[in-house]
């Protein structure tokens, strides 16, 4: 187990929540929002720059040298991770953010029981606002399981980087990261209407025509979660309406109060009967009182509507701390939602060489555990070893999809199979798709008059 792998496991063990790398400089951690030196794990910086030439693929190593900086989300023995890699006086730095290994529904995460009504909503806007690293993405994350289980429906996700890998139960999930899968969130808006969503979510709104986008959705009859950097509701209604400019503020809050359900202010407080933090929220409904104010940009009359809407489910975050957290009698530790999840590992990563044209057919995004080399080979698609498909076969699931990792001197050469089993449920899932006949195996070396013939054969076969 290599060094990296390490670390993580030793955070998720203390439970920290961050972990700080920088070359020549004792490690950080974060527990609870207080910061902890390690001077006893220490990384040079031939270990910091092997590291993060090992953990980014070539297009994000290229965004780091173009941007100076970079964001990615990977797994490591199973353990879910964020990582932001910048460049500082000492070089270059990571900030990782550990994510839980299982979703956790809003239930676990101690949210107000109110928030599972969400999973019902067929329709409208749901902003959840709050600082940095105050858990709106967690959030998200809960409340998209919650609809997940609760109902079926198409669910797009567009997000930068994907933190919270999904498993399809009730709703069928589809995710797509900036950069990788969308070259903006704009372009991603814009294909995701056509591809018959019911539940779209935004990873974070920043530009105006994305603010733009996301209210068209919204007003459109989906149902949008979306996430905002604000502090309190006024703050947040404010940001959107002000993102455009003076003349067409108007037709925005018009938008916005047409398509508002839900205003979610988070943050995270230490409850020392507890020894942990816990989110903390601030709710607004889409009432008419609500809809009112907004149009009438009258909106420092919200503040006064949410104390007086306790019947309608609103709470401001002195009366949410008063009248829900400190009444509520058990709560769910976050260290619990931290353990590897096995079930999110087997959810693989396929990148279509139509896209990418050096890219790996089918590769697990959890890559194994190496010691860090700087001269160690990498991939063409990815940071790891170079992974090559097996030749065509007889058409089984196995032969598909089964992956040979060349030898480089990791113990992992070809023929490991450690991914055959998974290779052929998938095959076999797709064999029953594709029915169960005769499979054209193309000869990538014949002429086009031979390929000609060899496909008119299999017509006829076939027929």
């Amino acid at each position: 187990m290599n060094k990296f792998s390490k670390v993580i496991e030793a955070a998720v063990r203390d439970e920290y929540s961050d972990i700080h790398i920088t070359g020549g400089h004792p490690m950080v951690f974060r527990k609870n929002g207080q910061v902890h030196f390690d001077k006893t794990g220490r990384w040079n910086h031939r270990e910091v720059d092997a590291l993060v030439r090992k953990i980014l693929t070539p297009r994000q190593l290229n965004t780091l040298r173009q941007r100076w900086s970079v964001d990615l989300a990977m797994s490591i023995q199973q353990v879910r991770i964020r990582v932001n890699v910048f460049n500082t006086t000492r070089g270059l730095s990571l900030a990782i953010r550990l994510l839980p290994g299982t979703v956790p529904c809003v239930e676990k995460l101690n949210l107000h029981t109110s928030l599972q009504q969400i999973a019902e909503i067929k329709a409208g806007l749901i902003l959840v606002c709050g600082a940095t690293g105050s858990g709106k993405s967690t959030t998200i994350a809960a409340i998209i399981d919650d609809i997940n289980r609760a109902r079926a429906a198409h669910i797009v996700t567009l997000e930068d980087p994907i933190e919270y890998r999904f498993i399809s139960r009730k709703s069928f999930i589809e995710q797509r990261e900036l950069g990788t899968h969308m070259p903006s969130f704009e372009q991603g808006l814009l294909d995701v209407l056509r591809e018959a969503p019911d539940v779209i979510v935004v990873g974070e709104l920043r530009e105006p025509q994305v603010m733009r986008l996301t209210l068209n959705a919204a007003e459109s009859g989906h149902l949008v979660i979306a996430s905002l950097h604000a502090t309190n509701v006024e703050d947040a209604l404010y940001r959107l309406c002000n993102s455009f400019p003076i003349e067409a503020q108007e037709e925005i809050r018009f938008q916005l109060a047409s398509a508002l359900q839900w205003v979610i202010i988070q943050q995270l407080t230490y409850m020392e009967k507890l020894g942990y933090r816990v989110p903390m929220l601030s709710i607004a409904r889409g009432t008419q009182s609500v809809k009112g104010v907004i149009r009438e940009n009258k909106i420092p009359q919200i503040e006064s509507i949410i104390q007086m809407g306790k019947s309608e489910g609103m709470f401001t975050m002195e009366r949410y701390l008063k009248e829900y957290l400190q009444t509520k009698t058990s709560f769910h530790p976050p260290a619990d939602h931290f353990k590897p999840s096995a079930e999110a590992a087997q959810e693989l990563v396929y990148v279509s060489p139509l896209i990418d044209g050096d890219a790996a057919a089918y590769r697990p995004e959890t890559q194994p555990a190496q010691d860090i080399d700087p001269a160690m080979p990498r991939g063409p698609s990815t940071g790891w070893a170079s992974v090559t498909p097996f030749p065509p076969g007889n058409g089984s699931g196995a032969e598909k999809y089964q992956r040979a990792y060349p030898d480089n001197g990791n113990g992992l050469g070809k023929g490991d199979g450690r991914f055959a089993e998974t290779g052929k449920d998938f095959g076999q899932a797709s064999d029953a798709a594709e029915g169960t006949g005769p499979h054209l195996i193309i000869d990538e070396k014949a002429t086009v008059d031979e390929l000609i013939a060899q496909i008119s054969n299999f017509g006829r076969q076939k027929a």
